[in-house]
């Protein structure tokens, strides 16, 4: 395929042939997570689940590479396969437009793809899926806090366990040591020092629905789009080399 054919050049035709057959989901589809999609989709994958609840808004725009006046209103997802299209037509694309949680990730990997990229912001379905994810056996790839950084040079992948610096990776370890997850989640992050720290939920009250989560008010973060999008496709280019020379 012509589109491809400097991914093929690189690659050689057998680990070009394996990218492009491969399948990977996508979960969150923002500041981050749009750009991993884009660097997946334009490097050849030919199989993408693509999911997030939320619509395209104004506020979006500095950051989000989706987010542009003629989306603005649409979901995420649609946008997000509408783009993956207009790049390969070629590609098989499900989108799916639900809120991530250990409720919802059985349907999000009922295709069993062979990566799943983690672009959550929102600490308590982060943990739900990701502990899900991490049980099933399904290879992740995980973003950290790109918000209030400036530093490109600072950015960093190893594995979770391995994370330093970073308030969301510290307080994401302790959640999933408690439901037993030590290691095992590539994560990509940043060593920058930033001055935020993450609160603790508020109890649950009793009759709670954990679907509220996802409109609970959630403390506005700077965030350049340099930044965010050097994660989405830093992400993206671990899947790559995953995909091409890693896995079995």
């Amino acid at each position: 395929m012509q589109r491809f054919s400097r991914t093929k050049l690189l690659l050689g035709d057998e680990r070009f042939s394996r990218l492009a057959g491969s399948h990977v989901a996508i979960i969150g589809l923002g500041a981050v997570g749009g750009y991993a999609t884009e660097g997946l989709a334009r490097a050849g994958v030919c199989r993408l689940t693509l999911v997030d609840f939320d619509t395209l808004s104004i506020s979006n725009i500095n950051r989000q590479i989706l987010a542009l006046e003629s989306t603005l209103g649409r979901s995420k997802a649609d946008a997000a396969r509408s783009r993956v299209l207009d790049i390969n037509p070629h590609c098989r694309v499900e989108a799916l437009e639900l809120f991530a949680d250990e409720q919802t990730v059985g349907q999000i990997v009922a295709g069993r793809p062979d990566v799943v990229i983690d672009a959550i912001d929102s600490l308590n379905p982060k943990v739900q899926v990701l502990t899900a994810l991490h049980r099933s056996g399904i290879k992740i790839f995980s973003s950290m806090g790109a918000a209030l950084r400036t530093d490109p040079l600072q950015i960093r992948v190893s594995d979770i366990a391995d994370t330093r610096h970073c308030p969301l990776a510290r307080r994401l370890r302790k959640r999933l040591r408690a439901n037993g997850i030590e290691s095992g989640i590539t994560c990509v992050y940043s060593t920058e020092t930033v001055d935020f720290i993450y609160q603790p939920p508020p109890a649950e009250r009793p009759g709670d629905n954990p679907l509220e989560d996802r409109g609970r008010e959630r403390r506005t973060l700077g965030s350049l789009p340099t930044l965010t999008a050097m994660f989405g496709l830093t992400l993206a280019n671990e899947v790559i080399q995953y995909l091409c020379f890693k896995k079995t």
